[in-house]
């Protein structure tokens, strides 16, 4: 058993790209834009977008909704498509309608790209550095607020996979949990009258702890700051009875030692909580 990616749930994902249209326009905009009342009411413009550096460019149907949602007469061609790397430089975007719409939406639009790109492109690179290994890159629920969906889509478009969207799809038993419960064992048979139907994951830190989740029938176990030889050691005693997950001490200087110990995933904040803006610009072209 295993997590699923954000991208099956395409309902929730396209209520909060459109959700999200409205928050930004209404963070931004307020009650107008006194800007762009410089400009005369009937002038139209078209404008360029580019990125000042490398990245995975993603982001585009919350541009596309928040446009629709400020000036449907604004039109967008785009030169590249979620997922897609783009070059330093690379103009992937095109714009063209009232002068005043497109200047009104120009921050709001640029702060989703430059957000959402910088998570996939930290993905890709993380992803890259364990390619042919096998194991799954995974992020957590240390998301921006409010942005918890956008990153986790972010991160699929990067190449890696979601791990519970929430605390509603997933359990994941904890150190707490466990002692709340009277124990591991306790703990999983309850989540399996609670929801049978969802993923039971436990976070061990000790391998009687590991011996007690695998008995215990858990579909998933977290190993928690183990060692190189500790995971090493988890996988022979594990042999395929469930899902081992690597957590703490992921950063990129230990990624692919990690991959090699022979652990089916890799759990990363990092690719959502610590991302920086990829540098994006607008400019008037006629």
């Amino acid at each position: 058993m295993d997590y699923q990616d954000a991208l099956p749930y395409h309902d929730t994902l396209s209520d909060e790209i459109r959700d999200a249209a409205a928050r930004l326009l209404a963070e931004d905009v307020g009650s107008g834009d006194i800007t762009a009342r410089l400009i005369p009411a009937e002038a139209t413009a078209r404008a360029r977008v580019i990125t000042r550096e490398a990245c995975v460019l993603c982001g585009v149907a919350w541009v596309e909704s928040l446009f629709a949602r400020l000036d449907p007469a604004v039109t967008l061609r785009w030169g590249a498509a979620d997922g897609d790397r783009l070059e330093a430089g690379q103009a992937f975007l095109e714009l063209e309608g009232p002068a005043r719409s497109l200047l009104t939406g120009e921050r709001a639009a640029l702060n989703l790209l430059q957000t959402l790109s910088a998570t996939a492109t930290r993905t890709r690179h993380c992803v890259d550095l364990i390619a042919g290994t096998g194991v799954r890159l995974l992020d957590t629920r240390k998301t921006l607020p409010g942005m918890r969906l956008a990153q986790k889509y972010a991160v699929t478009c990067g190449g890696g996979h979601n791990h519970r969207i929430g605390l509603w799809d997933a359990f994941l038993i904890k150190e707490n949990h466990i002692a709340a419960c009277g124990g591991i064992v306790a703990a999983v048979r309850e989540a399996r009258d609670i929801a049978p139907e969802a993923p039971v994951e436990v976070e061990v830190e000790t391998f009687e702890e590991l011996e007690q989740a695998l008995a215990a029938g858990a579909d998933i176990i977290m190993l928690d700051n183990f060692s190189l030889d500790e995971m090493r050691e988890a996988v022979r005693r594990t042999a395929g009875r469930a899902t081992l997950e690597a957590s703490g001490n992921v950063d990129e200087s230990t990624l692919r030692a990690i991959a090699e110990t022979g652990v089916d995933c890799i759990s990363s904040g990092a690719l959502t909580k610590d991302v920086k803006a990829i540098d994006l610009s607008m400019r008037i072209i006629d």
